[in-house]
């Protein structure tokens, strides 16, 4: 599909001690490429008549206000479109897969967050009054703290997945034998995910892999779609929009702390991922909450 021709590997910010993310902000277009990740994603958008949205192989142009749950590695992206809003208001929850072990999901009062997590490798359309039922509901948990936040998170999850009138948006489902379950791409991700804020060689992580330089470098490219040093970026950068979010240090500060050199690389890099500078970034995603 030429839709999915350049699809973008997203690093997002969720790292492994945290539970949910939720942004919530008002923007007057969509700028992010078509992409996928292995977290869950719920994605409620209000003031988006004529938004284009492409779910898997479903592209549709969406009415005043939606929400989607897309699966793990389903490539999905929103277009400004015919969208004459300059007040569209996002709202994006996201969890990762080993949020709920398999033997959580097996007890019976799961099953139906089960049967829903299963269906949305499909991505999920909610009906415009579950949406709608839904808006105040999740509007209000980047407020919240602690355990209500993640009470209120799975409460709203189990909600969804007894609602009517759900639709299934793609034809097609990915293959889960994917990105983050190679055992190979395992080694290196803990890895990365350990000393990002180190010096990470291509001829180190080549080695921990049993790989030559090259064939590994080929591996990452076919796996992520990225070179291994574009990878490693990512999860830095992924590291760096936490501490621009969360913690109130310098720009410099976090740029060393999330294993880059000097400010100006640090700068060049962000900007070419996120599409604005690090303060930018600051003060547009400024409704994001963390769990740890």
């Amino acid at each position: 599909m030429s839709l999915l021709k350049n699809v973008h590997r997203e690093i997002t910010p969720l790292t492994p001690e945290d539970s949910f993310l939720v942004f919530d902000r008002t923007k007057s277009e969509f700028d992010f490429p078509i992409h996928f990740h292995p977290e869950y994603e719920l994605n409620f958008i209000g003031n988006g008549k004529g938004v284009k949205r492409f779910v898997g192989d479903s592209i549709e142009e969406i009415d005043d206000l939606e929400l989607v749950l897309v699966g793990p590695n389903l490539h999905h992206g929103w277009v400004t479109n015919t969208c004459k809003s300059t007040k569209i208001h996002e709202i994006t929850i996201q969890f990762h897969q080993s949020l709920f072990n398999d033997e959580l999901l097996m007890r019976k009062i799961m099953k139906p967050i089960k049967n829903m997590l299963d269906r949305s490798v499909h991505g999920i359309l909610f009906s415009k009054k579950t949406a709608f039922e839904t808006y105040e509901r999740i509007s209000r948990v980047s407020k919240m703290d602690g355990m209500d936040y993640f009470l209120e998170l799975v409460s709203i999850l189990y909600d969804l997945s007894n609602s009517r009138n759900q639709r299934l948006l793609s034809t097609y489902t990915v293959d889960r034998e994917s990105f983050e379950n190679s055992d190979k791409i395992k080694k290196v991700y803990d890895y990365v995910q350990e000393n990002f804020d180190k010096k990470v060689t291509l001829s180190e992580v080549a080695k921990l892999v049993n790989m030559s330089q090259g064939s590994f470098n080929r591996f990452m490219k076919k796996r992520t779609g990225k070179t291994f040093v574009d990878y490693v970026n990512d999860v830095r950068i992924g590291y760096a929009t936490m501490r621009l979010l969360e913690k109130d240090v310098s720009i410099s500060e976090i740029a060393f702390s999330s294993g880059f050199n000097n400010i100006a690389n640090f700068n060049r890099v962000f900007k070419k991922l996120k599409n604005c500078t690090p303060s930018q970034y600051k003060n547009e995603f400024s409704g994001i909450k963390r769990v740890l």
